[in-house]
């Protein structure tokens, strides 16, 4: 992985056998990121995603192998408890067109991942929120 800062943007290329979120979470902390927002493109071949299942408030994942393009990579990164916290949802197309999705779990790279991380002058933590079963934004 290299990338390069310009001010508040950070232009990230994460390389062929690279994990997305590990990849992220080495940038942020090196940058000593508090509040981003993210979003990418590229290439993978092995990912895990979860769907939340609100009545029963829990994670459900889904894991794919093949040839994928990442349609989309979004999210943001944050903290909880004053400590590093990221938040990302992926889409990712298959060679017959299928687009499977959800909240990242891990995504390892296949040729190139294009990120851009737009920093937010500011701090937004988490909390667990009982209600709902997720960490939600603490204002």
């Amino acid at each position: 992985m290299e990338y390069k800062r310009f001010e508040n943007t950070i232009i990230a290329r994460i390389d062929k056998n690279e994990e997305i979120l590990e990849q992220v979470k080495t940038i942020a902390l090196k940058e000593n990121i508090k509040l981003a927002s993210i979003q990418a493109l590229g290439a993978i071949n092995d990912f895990t995603v979860g769907v939340f299942k609100v009545d029963e408030k829990k994670y459900y994942a889904n894991s794919f192998q093949g040839n994928y393009e990442i349609v989309s990579l979004t999210g943001t990164i944050n903290t909880m408890n004053d400590e590093y916290y990221c938040h990302l949802h992926l889409s990712a197309g298959n060679e017959s067109g299928q687009v499977f999705g959800g909240h990242l779990n891990k995504a390892v790279v296949s040729a190139t991942c294009e990120m851009v991380i737009q920093i937010i002058n500011g701090k937004v933590d988490r909390v667990f929120n009982e209600e709902v079963g997720l960490n939600v934004f603490k204002f």
